[in-house]
């Protein structure tokens, strides 16, 4: 019996160790009120980017949930309105899997919000399929769907700065590449749609999210706008949703033993919108609501400026 105490004790002792220096992350603690600020947040109906939403609302601002779908965004938006007495949470129509929804996003938006303060390009997704335009779906929703969104909405936020961008990505972006000869033959990152493709083409696109901050700071130097990147931790949310039901079987055990929870999950994106005295870090990345030093691919220049280009002309803005 004492030798499974003391291994019983053993596991928990571990268990503690791992989660709290390693996944555990660190909270924003910026007290700052967003009174009379807009703030838009892609995929806010549920994960990060509800919990996300949830504090912004709490701080007073009027928070845009642009998501899909809308029962469950609208459930989402009167669970915020209910939790935090805000009556200035609502529901906006928004499909990154489709350029054409995003136009039609930020034409409402443009047409109906006065001010935007903080966007966050929170959604993302891994898994199968292609968007309507014919895109890789992570390479479409986490990158193209985003790149389009803010450069609609970029003239609204310069003329309400100071104003930020913020962009989460991941870790895994360090293993991500940027293939384009494929992508002008593929619409895709990945040559195919296979369980390993899609997990590349999820880092693929995370990379992209890097690239493209780095390269929205440069082009925002000297106005009011800056942009930040993120990796939001290790966390447990439906972003798995798409995999084949035995990865997600083989994954759901361990994620919710060691995966930061939602809440735990937004610190970092909240400390890139609402920390005072980061402007001058437009275009870096953070961790665990601290700078951190990215990879040397997610430090080209010279590959941000080309993928930006690229997608320019990927979504006729070109």
């Amino acid at each position: 019996m004492s030798v499974l105490l003391c291994l019983v004790a053993g596991a928990v002792s571990f268990y503690v160790i791992v989660y709290y220096g390693v996944f555990r992350g660190a909270k924003c603690l910026g007290s700052v009120k967003l009174t009379g600020k807009t703030v838009v947040v892609t995929g806010s109906n549920t994960g990060i980017g509800k919990a996300t939403a949830l504090d912004l609302a709490k701080r007073g601002a009027r928070v845009i949930l642009a998501c899909r779908n809308k029962e469950r965004a609208e459930a989402a938006a009167f669970d915020i309105r209910r939790e935090t007495g805000n009556s200035q949470v609502v529901f906006m129509q928004l499909d990154l899997a489709s350029l054409k929804s995003v136009r039609s996003f930020a034409k409402t938006f443009l047409k109906t919000e006065p001010r935007l303060d903080i966007l966050i390009n929170n959604a993302g997704m891994m898994g199968p399929g292609r968007t309507e335009e014919g895109f890789g779906m992570a390479f479409g929703v986490n990158h193209l769907g985003h790149f389009l969104l803010t450069n609609l909405l970029l003239e609204r936020l310069q003329q309400c700065g100071p104003s930020r961008v913020v962009t989460v990505t991941g870790l895994l972006y360090r293993l991500g590449n940027i293939d384009f000869p494929l992508l002008a033959s593929k619409k895709d990152l990945v040559p195919g749609q296979s369980t390993w493709h899609n997990f590349q083409a999820y880092c693929h696109s995370k990379l992209c999210n890097v690239l493209f901050t780095r390269e929205l700071a440069n082009r925002l130097q000297g106005t009011n706008v800056t942009c930040y990147t993120l990796h939001p931790g290790v966390i447990y949310t439906d972003l798995c949703r798409n995999l084949s039901l035995w990865l997600q079987l083989l994954v759901k055990p361990f994620a919710k033993l060691f995966f930061l929870d939602p809440e735990g999950g937004s610190q970092t994106t909240l400390h890139c919108a609402l920390q005072e005295g980061i402007e001058p870090l437009s275009g870096r990345y953070f961790s665990n609501c601290v700078l951190q030093q990215v990879g040397a691919k997610g430090r080209d220049d010279a590959l941000a400026k080309k993928l930006w280009e690229v997608s320019e002309r990927l979504t006729n803005l070109a």
